[in-house]
């Protein structure tokens, strides 16, 4: 409230006004100890200017001691969720918008998980897809999405999927979120890069995925948090890294075990699909398509624990979804990839939502 009443105050002379008689009003060492936090941060000849300009003595602040409160795990827990609500609060009224879940469940969330695939397509079954599935099941479903995963779709019956998804009615939903867990590969795009593959080997442009879901394309779901996460490769460059003073774990132990959801650029028989994606392409709006690996790159998956990609990202949400922002968590997702593994793999977002976008928890 007092914030406000200090925007609404008019010039910034008005404003300035209204600071020094809010400070005179709460207590005699409300404004010395302002003008003391000035000094101390550079500020010091407006700190003078305030002080000769206010005539107010110049008694130094009281000196001011935390105090240490011992709380028992479940009182720190609790206040923690408090806090965690409390700061969504304060965002939603502040000029960094926040988009609000209200409904249970907020939205849904549709997993493909493809491992085996075709002979005649050349690519190998992708151990280790199935535990990266089932984490993000139990994870999204704590998270109050309405959970659907389907297994081992070819490229035409993948497109159906999304298609009847983006034309449901989300008008009583909040969001909506796709995972696709396949092969990658290098494709030509405008805005979102990449492809992956159906078990017969066809691949499906990610900009064409994501456009199912755009403001033209799925009208119940304007103005609403549509989000990709995909575990598929770039492109089959192996990025060896670059020295730097501390040493990432090298992770020997896994190392036999680990491959790459790699597959060489094909470009697809004619060019039938591609003007349809390009033509019907308008301004991505609330939309954030979140990558394993950078453009062009592999994105490793270990045979035993799953990607390195989504067992962080699982690892996160656990730890910080309750407080912290999609877009700071998955920067930490980034850091913790990066430092993993004889070959580097760094996870990144192309990002056109609005808003910071916090998960809903249970």
């Amino acid at each position: 409230p007092a914030f406000l009443a200090l925007q609404s105050a008019g010039t910034r002379r008005e404003q300035a006004r209204q600071l020094v008689v809010d400070l005179e009003s709460r207590g005699k060492q409300a404004f010395p100890t302002f003008l003391s936090i000035l000094r101390d941060t550079g500020q010091g000849d407006l700190a003078d200017m305030l002080d000769e300009a206010c005539g107010s003595p110049a008694s130094p602040p009281a000196e001011l001691r935390p105090v240490q409160l011992e709380l028992r795990r479940e009182e720190r827990d609790r206040m923690r969720g408090r806090s965690a609500v409390a700061l969504r609060s304060s965002l939603t009224g502040s000029c960094c918008q926040v988009y609000q879940l209200r409904a249970d469940p907020c939205g849904h969330c549709l997993i493909f998980n493809n491992v085996n695939f075709s002979a005649d397509s050349g690519l190998s079954t992708r151990a280790g897809s199935d535990i990266d599935c089932q984490k993000l099941e139990k994870r999204f479903k704590a998270l109050c999405f309405r959970v659907r995963t389907l297994r081992d779709l070819k490229a035409q019956e993948i497109e159906l999927e999304l298609r009847t998804l983006a034309r449901l009615d989300h008008s009583a939903l909040d969001c909506c979120l796709v995972v696709i867990l396949s092969h990658g590969c290098q494709t030509s795009h405008i805005q979102f890069p990449g492809g992956i593959y159906g078990t017969d080997g066809k691949a499906i442009p990610i900009e064409k995925i994501v456009n199912y879901f755009n403001g033209s394309q799925c009208p119940s779901l304007r103005g609403k948090p549509k989000l990709f996460f995909i575990q598929a490769c770039g492109g089959e460059q192996k990025d060896h890294g670059f020295e730097v003073d501390c040493e990432s774990p090298q992770e020997e132990g896994s190392r036999g075990s680990v491959e790459s959801d790699a597959i060489p650029l094909q470009a697809p028989p004619g060019n039938a699909d591609e003007p349809d994606a390009v033509a019907s392409l308008p301004t991505p709006g609330d939309i954030l398509v979140s990558y394993s690996t950078f453009p062009g790159f592999v994105s490793w998956r270990d045979k035993v624990s799953g990607s390195w990609y989504v067992e962080t990202l699982d690892s996160v949400l656990e730890q910080r979804a309750h407080s912290e922002d999609l877009l700071n968590m998955l920067v930490q997702v980034a850091n913790a990839v990066s430092a993993r593994g004889r070959y580097k793999q760094i996870p990144g977002c192309f990002n056109f939502l609005r808003k910071q976008f916090f998960f809903k928890c249970k």
